[in-house]
């Protein structure tokens, strides 16, 4: 069993009292998605086949939003891919070589020059007075920027704007822009054709809808960058740059640009605003090959699979699966399925079929359950801690109390066994409940990436106390994800109908770090292996701790109020790179490392993928890229790190 909710159980079939209804139930998490709400999926009996949908929840406050914070909020996935660029993480750790940020500054000089450009002609688009004259600070703020650029090229002694040429991705925003900026949008007459004023302040909106995000990305950044500077020693050698895009200044222009941008799009159709909306979504990602393309020709710690060698390097992924790779826990969904298929107390069962308690009966049976797993659960954490707080990291003395855990998982599971509330359930429905199962969000796409790169030797494997396996694959199924490997525990079937009893193979930490050290030790040695661990929850300490990276995703208090008091340290990955890069020389080995007390923590997959994965360049700027590597590159081992680089990225 996985402790999801203060009573997991409950909360499943006293949300199935409501099925019947239209109304959606909105549940306040405990523990690890304490900080989130969630829609249960529901699910409804037709014709003996189960339908499962989410009603996602409408916040007042989101409702209230103007565009571009929802603009900000819906694609802001993708910011987290700018900031885990080798350029920014170099950047953010101080030790970017100076050539790289020259090479910068002269691509961004170019990029501002176009974003004066297309402020100036929103100008000339805009028909309301307050409008043009917010556009007019908002393009001497720019000028402001090219003046502290060139400053640094006043330092330099030489004018880089005029000496390097735009890169692709420099040329395809600035176009880009351009081209909105001028009313080149599809749907939309050229600028020389717009008959009417309101046709005019539309292009102005486009026009602010692809620079919007630009700002904000940069106010993003510099913030960022900004909470990782010591205050109290040592000189930050781009402090000058931080200091500018962290500053309340830049802070006001953006926010400037996006309430100039919902005031241009008040009286926008909602097919206007879909049109604001592609632009700014392209605009984002036209800015983050912007931040991939700059030309980085020293070690890096992003992305991980950098030197990724598939005739001599392994990687091997692990996953949690209930609350890592979902939004509920299986648990609940498991119980859902049982109760709503459940015959009522009236009703006659078939003698072919295998004797079931009534829908009532398993809504009572599972709430003893389940009260009885909180209480019990509850003691065991609280058995298990030490009395003073381990100052060093002691994973002997961690995994020895983690065997308490263990023994009560068995003792759990032991008595759902004997209640014979799983029992009578369809294969079907199982299947059907997991195609339809909601997973976090990017966890699918990143699997995807991962298995589908031909140029990457690497493994996925799935490490789950979920009673049944089968609704784990059909929830991979669906997103193609077949070829991974799951090791669960899993249901016994007659005639495609669960018996009730759990074939146990995973149902506690010990049993859990087990499976993963067999499995390593499958692989042999023949290649280098790299383990990635991601989990959420204290059953996935152990395993979090054994590999070579731990990333913890979520916010389970119990599993830090645990890994604390042995000694585990919790970093938020981000700043933890940050740090690495700045020890990171060339040439050093062992950088990750198993067991070493340090497990990082994420708040989406979308930073597990830009960490790992990176973002996935263009083609034609890959190819400008490998020009100007072969150019900069003098050693020949590093540049074959490069081109192995580029070549998974592909």
């Amino acid at each position: 069993m996985h402790l999801l909710f203060s009573n997991p159980i409950k909360i499943s079939f006293l949300f199935s009292n409501l099925l019947s209804s239209s109304n959606s139930l909105r549940l306040g998490l405990s523990d690890s998605l304490r900080s989130r709400r969630v829609i249960f999926p529901y699910l409804t009996t037709q014709s003996s086949s189960l339908s499962m949908a989410a009603i996602p929840p409408l916040s007042p406050s989101v409702v209230e939003e103007g565009l571009a914070r929802k603009l900000w909020i819906k694609f802001r996935r993708e910011s987290v891919f700018a900031m885990y660029t080798p350029f920014a993480v170099c950047l953010a750790s101080g030790n970017l070589k100076i050539e790289t940020f020259r090479h910068y500054i002269a691509q961004d000089v170019h990029f501002l020059k176009a974003f004066a450009q297309a402020y100036e002609l929103a100008e000339e688009c805009a028909d309301d007075d307050d409008a043009k004259l917010s556009i007019t600070e908002l393009r001497k703020g720019v000028m402001e920027e090219l003046k502290m650029h060139n400053s640094f090229v006043q330092e330099w002694g030489t004018d880089l704007a005029k000496e390097v040429n735009n890169n692709s991705a420099t040329l395809k925003y600035t176009d880009f822009l351009l081209a909105t900026a001028s009313g080149k949008v599809e749907g939309v007459k050229g600028p020389g054709k717009l008959a009417t004023p309101f046709e005019r302040t539309k292009v102005a909106a486009y026009t602010l809808g692809a620079m919007s995000p630009c700002m904000r990305l940069y106010g993003f950044l510099g913030k960022e960058f900004q909470a990782l500077v010591n205050p109290n020693g040592g000189d930050h050698p781009y402090k000058k740059w931080i200091d500018n895009y962290s500053s309340e200044s830049f802070q006001a222009a953006a926010l400037q640009t996006e309430d100039l941008l919902d005031k241009l799009s008040v009286s926008l159709t909602g097919e206007e605003l879909s049109i604001i909306e592609k632009l700014y979504h392209q605009a984002m990602k036209l800015e983050i090959d912007f931040f991939c393309a700059q030309p980085v020709a020293q070690p890096t710690v992003v992305p991980l699979i950098k030197e990724h060698n598939p005739e001599e390097d392994h990687l091997i992924l692990f996953s949690d699966f209930d609350l890592t790779c979902t939004v509920v826990d299986s648990s609940a969904i498991l119980a859902e399925i049982a109760i709503v298929t459940a015959p009522k107390s009236d009703q006659n069962q078939p003698e072919c079929q295998l004797s079931r308690m009534s829908s009532a009966e398993l809504r009572n049976t599972w709430g003893l359950l389940s009260g009885q797993y909180t209480e019990e659960y509850e003691q065991c954490i609280e058995s298990i801690l030490p009395s003073k707080e381990v100052k060093e990291f002691n994973y002997e003395a961690l995994h020895k109390a983690l065997k308490q855990l263990s023994d009560f998982e068995k003792r759990a599971n032991s008595r759902v066994i004997e209640s014979g509330v799983l029992k009578g359930i369809s294969l079907e429905d199982i299947k059907r409940a997991g195609e339809r199962l909601i997973l976090q969000d990017g966890c699918t796409s990143f699997l995807q990436k991962i298995v589908k790169n031909e140029n990457l030797n690497a493994n996925v494997h799935v490490l789950s106390y979920c009673w049944c396996g089968d609704l784990i694959r059909a929830s991979f199924s669906s997103g193609g994800l077949n070829v991974l490997d799951v090791h669960a525990n899993e249901f016994v079937f007659k005639e495609s109908i669960s018996t009730g009893e759990i074939v146990i193979k995973v149902e506690s930490p010990i049993d859990k770090v087990q499976a993963f050290n067999n499995i390593v030790e499958k692989y042999g040695n023949d290649r280098k292996k790299l383990t990635v661990y991601v989990g959420d929850s204290v059953g996935d300490l152990l395993c979090l701790l054994e590999a070579d990276i731990g990333i913890v995703i979520g916010s389970s208090s119990s599993l830090r109020r645990i890994g604390s008091q042995f000694g585990v340290s919790f970093v938020p990955l981000y700043p933890g790179l940050v740090k690495k890069q700045k020890e990171y020389v060339e040439g050093s080995s062992g950088i990750w490392k198993g067991r070493s007390g340090i497990l990082y923590t994420v708040s989406s997959w979308a930073e597990v993928q830009a960490f790992i994965l990176g973002w996935v360049f263009q083609s034609e700027l890959l190819c400008r890229f490998i020009f100007w590597i072969k150019l900069q590159t003098r050693n020949l081992g590093g540049f074959k790190q490069q081109m192995n680089f580029i070549s998974l990225s592909i």
